[in-house]
């Protein structure tokens, strides 16, 4: 049994992966707690806004990762939501800041609404990304 770039490439998505179901789970809470009426919007975007970019681009970093080992099926599964953040960041409101959440509209029933929607989707496709990476680390140790 071999440790070559392709296992390599596994373990470190399987750790950023971790990071990047952390980063839905909180962002699933955060905007709960919104809707429930638990905390200050400005608050809460204060603390959401400086994670944004960090997830984003440890996804684009992982994804590079598989770019380089030939993995394609791994890389192809990941290129909807890259592409989905690249299309909000771009289309972000105008803010003074980095960050995806402005205080002043984000209690708005249907950008509430599609924020929770946006972060169980994506902890979805972590999860669900996260168990390949175990196959596809357990397959590329087992191969070579």
């Amino acid at each position: 049994m071999a440790f070559n770039f392709t296992a390599f490439t596994y373990i470190v998505a399987l750790i950023g992966d971790a990071f990047l179901i952390f980063f839905a789970i909180f962002h699933v809470i955060a905007f709960d707690e919104l809707k429930t009426d638990y905390k200050n919007p400005i608050d809460q975007c204060n603390s959401l806004n400086p994670l944004v970019l960090p997830e984003y681009l440890l996804h684009i970093f992982i994804n590079l990762l598989f770019l380089f080992c030939g993995e394609w099926f791994s890389l192809c599964i990941n290129i909807p939501l890259i592409a989905y953040h690249i299309w909000r960041y771009k289309n972000r409101p105008v803010m003074s800041g980095p960050g995806l959440y402005d205080p002043t509209t984000v209690l708005k029933t249907d950008t509430l609404s599609r924020n929770m929607r946006e972060g169980w989707i994506k902890l979805a496709v972590y999860l669900i990304s996260f168990f390949y990476y175990i196959y596809g680390m357990v397959y590329s140790l087992i191969s070579t």
